[in-house]
């Protein structure tokens, strides 16, 4: 298993002996991947690096290594703006048939270890995290856990308290080159291999993106009408507006006023995962950036 860069964590990780650990760092940048290197070097028959040859490395499915993310669509199919943990995927509930953390934790490991991800540990029901909780206060001798969050300060005080982070950083570019040369999709990456590798997977996709993204940024200087149908467009991408919001810091702008134009995006990005109108959102946005 190949890892691009971090390799300062790679030789920690072996020597941590706190069984909850939270990986904190941008999106994309290996936070994931690096926690299936390590729940494979746990298992490996020798040890760290994990050799990829041996009973445990072949497995796939791991038998030993559990991921536990939101649900993306909610249950009449539709995409789910307002992602959550919910309880069943912790502990278990009448009439679930899903697998959840604490049934699965409970079992003796097939190989060596257990290893347990919260991928999104700021995206916890307050139901779901006191059920998780239990787990971190008494987790079992054979098990690992690790959660995963942008930062330790989003998570729950409670749940981040008794991990021990392991905090992840943007890659020098340099080490990104080995990926690629675009320069679009380096400016795209911002030190995230996982955009990397997703732009070059979906060359298609990412060039409406860079069309769209910059279709507003030309439409901000024909006034709020246009810089509104620019955005509609923009919005049927996924993770547009934080993209948008690194292209808007190439304008020059001045300092608050790209500060405010940042915290615009933000707020937007609030109101639609709180199910606000979106016709209502994307007018409000338009006429925000327009103005600055």
């Amino acid at each position: 298993m190949q890892i691009l860069g971090h390799q300062r964590i790679l030789e920690l990780l072996p020597r941590l002996q706190a069984q909850t650990l939270l990986f904190t760092g941008p999106e994309g940048v290996g936070r994931r991947t690096v926690a299936r290197w390590f729940a494979a070097g746990l298992n490996c028959e020798g040890g760290f690096p994990p050799c990829g040859c041996c009973a445990s490395c072949r497995l796939e499915p791991h038998a030993d290594y559990l991921e536990i993310a939101p649900q993306t669509e909610t249950k009449t199919g539709r995409k789910a703006r307002l992602l959550q943990i919910r309880l069943e995927q912790i502990a278990p509930r009448e009439g679930s048939e899903e697998t959840n953390l604490l049934d699965w934790i409970a079992t003796y490991p097939r190989f060596k270890t257990k290893v347990a991800v919260i991928d999104g540990a700021h995206w916890l029901g307050e139901s779901a995290a006191n059920a998780l909780l239990k787990v971190l206060e008494e987790p079992p001798a054979f098990a690992r856990l690790i959660l995963v969050a942008p930062s330790r300060e989003l998570v729950l005080p409670t749940l981040a308290s008794r991990s021990l982070e392991v905090g992840f950083s943007p890659l020098p570019e340099a080490e990104l080159r080995t990926l690629t040369t675009d320069p679009e999709v380096l400016a795209f990456a911002q030190g995230s291999p996982g955009r990397v590798r997703w732009a070059l997977e979906h060359p298609a996709e990412f060039a409406r993106l860079e069309s769209r993204v910059q279709g507003v940024l030309e439409a901000l200087r024909a006034g709020p009408a246009p810089t509104l149908e620019a955005l509609k467009l923009l919005l049927e991408t996924d993770d547009a507006l934080p993209y948008l919001g690194r292209r808007l810091g190439q304008l020059q702008m001045e300092s608050p006023a790209y500060k405010e134009a940042l915290e615009a995006l933000s707020r937007a990005q609030d109101a639609l995962s709180a199910y606000v109108s979106e016709d209502l959102v994307q007018t409000w946005l338009a006429l925000k950036l327009a103005r600055l």
